[in-house]
C-alpha cells in the first residue's frame, strides 16, 4: 500500500480513483497528476512501484496544493471571513448554508437535527 503525503491510497483501484482519496485532488487533477509522472490512468494502485509513488508524491508536493496546506488554507479563509464580521463570515459563524439555499425547509446538513418545539402537539376533535 502506497502513503502519499500521509494518506494510505487504497488497494485495488485504479489510480485515477485512488488519488482521489487525498483532500483537494478531484478527477481531473488526479488525471493530470498521472499524466505528468507517464504512468496509466488504468494501472491499479497496487500494481504502482516505489519509484512511481515517489514520482508522484514529488509531482503534487512541487504543482498543487493538497492535505494539510488546502485544510489550513480553507479554514483561515472562513476564520477571516468570521473576524471580517461579513455576511458569509456571520452565515459560517450559526453554521447555515453561506451561499444563498433556503432554510425554511432543508439545510439539514448545515443546521443539524431539527428541534422539537413545546406545545407544538395537535389535540384530537371532539364532537
Amino acid at each position: 500500500m502506497a502513503r502519499i503525503l500521509g494518506v494510505d491510497i487504497p488497494r485495488n483501484k485504479e489510480m485515477r480513483i485512488a488519488l482521489r482519496s487525498l483532500y483537494g485532488v478531484g478527477p481531473k487533477l488526479a488525471k493530470d497528476i498521472l499524466s505528468q509522472c507517464n504512468i496509466e490512468l488504468s494501472k491499479n494502485s497496487s500494481e504502482i512501484t516505489e519509484e512511481e509513488a515517489q514520482l508522484i508524491r514529488s509531482v503534487i508536493e512541487e504543482s498543487y496544493t493538497v492535505e494539510g496546506d488546502l485544510r489550513r488554507e480553507v479554514g483561515l479563509n472562513v476564520k477571516r471571513l468570521k473576524d471580517m464580521g461579513c455576511y458569509r463570515g456571520l452565515r459560517h459563524r450559526r453554521g447555515l448554508p453561506v451561499r444563498g439555499q433556503r432554510t425554511h425547509t432543508n439545510a439539514r446538513t448545515r443546521k443539524g437535527k431539527a428541534i422539537a418545539i413545546a406545545g407544538k402537539k395537535l389535540t384530537p376533535l371532539k364532537k
